[in-house]
């Protein structure tokens, strides 16, 4: 972690060292503090060089920084409680759309994903984030309703869409309320337990 001027304010930035990227990289994630991706042997200097290449873009992308609406710091649901919640409703979205489709799922799982909602196996094993359960019902039951299509459409090409919009026609406000909205429920904190 580093502590950087931006913009003539200080600013915590995340470095993460990963197997996975080529060149050294910036993500910002509104809700997270900034982070810098760098190869695993990468060096202090190599580390304050992409934090400085990378500084304008910073300060643009921190300015543009949305404030909070939908009120989730007042919320006290625990991750065991939001896992619950989301099991049950998930759970009979999934087995309902699978029937109409005459589709079967393996199994749901439930996961605490920082950039994704759900996602289909190969295999039909379906998999949700359980912070889900902080969004509109309507946009959970869209992220459940797209990933049991994915078992009858295993792509996102053209029939994939005229099968989720023939199930859900007002799919894309959900889609459009997640693009907006999910970083606030992807950066909520639950309570290590409830409040007495």
């Amino acid at each position: 972690m580093r502590v950087v001027d931006v913009g003539g304010r200080p600013v915590e930035v995340h470095i993460r060292r990963s197997s996975r990227v080529r060149g050294h990289r910036v993500v910002v994630r509104y809700g997270f503090p900034p982070e810098v991706v760098v190869r695993p042997r990468a060096t202090d200097a190599e580390i304050d060089a992409t934090i400085a290449t990378h500084l304008d873009w910073l300060a643009k992308q921190l300015e543009k920084a949305v404030a909070p609406s939908l009120g989730l710091e007042r919320l006290r649901l625990t991750a065991e409680q939001g896992r619950r919640e989301a099991r049950a409703r998930i759970t009979l979205i999934a087995q309902s759309e699978a029937a109409a489709l005459g589709a079967s799922y393996e199994r749901i799982t439930l996961r605490d994903q920082r950039s994704r909602w759900g996602s289909c196996s190969s295999k039909g094993a379906l998999s949700f984030n359980w912070r889900l359960v902080l969004a509109p019902h309507d946009v959970l039951d869209y992220v459940v309703v797209h990933e049991v299509c994915h078992l009858v459409e295993h792509h996102h090409g053209p029939e994939f869409w005229t099968l989720v919009e023939r199930r859900r026609p007002e799919y894309s406000d959900s889609k459009r309320w997640l693009d907006e909205h999910g970083w606030e429920i992807l950066a909520y904190q639950p309570p290590l337990e409830v409040a007495a």
